[in-house]
């Protein structure tokens, strides 16, 4: 059985030197909304200090189960910063409508004392992309 779907591509730079996410506007003829979610935190404390993140996560799909991918940078605390990436946990749905994820994982290492830190928590509901 063949479905026809349409989307688009787009190349991004994951470190690794070539990536893409393909991203899909129709499924079977019927269009397919595109969300993201905003998330944000605090890490936790190590070698005497903390940072604070904030950013949305990459698009996905609504309507079927899915994940997200996301990447953002911390706040300079201690003259340097990190870099969490990731990707979600699979949507959890709300009562009143709508979804979330759970994300989890370590920053990246740095500082003058080379550390990670942890980070953990929910993103908000789905927003329009």
């Amino acid at each position: 059985m063949e479905v026809p779907i349409t989307g688009f591509m787009v190349h991004s730079d994951d470190g690794s030197g070539h990536s893409h996410s393909l991203f899909i506007t129709s499924w079977d003829g019927r269009p397919v909304r595109m969300h993201v979610h905003p998330f944000a935190g605090e890490t936790s404390v190590d070698v005497g200090h903390y940072h604070r993140y904030a950013g949305k996560t990459d698009p996905a799909p609504s309507g079927v189960q899915h994940v997200h991918n996301y990447y953002v940078e911390t706040t300079v605390d201690d003259q340097h910063a990190h870099v969490i990436r990731g990707t979600t946990g699979p949507a959890v749905p709300l009562p009143g409508g709508g979804h979330y994820h759970l994300f989890e994982g370590y920053t990246t290492v740095n500082g003058r004392i080379p550390h990670a830190h942890r980070y953990q928590g929910k993103t908000g509901n789905e927003a329009a992309y």
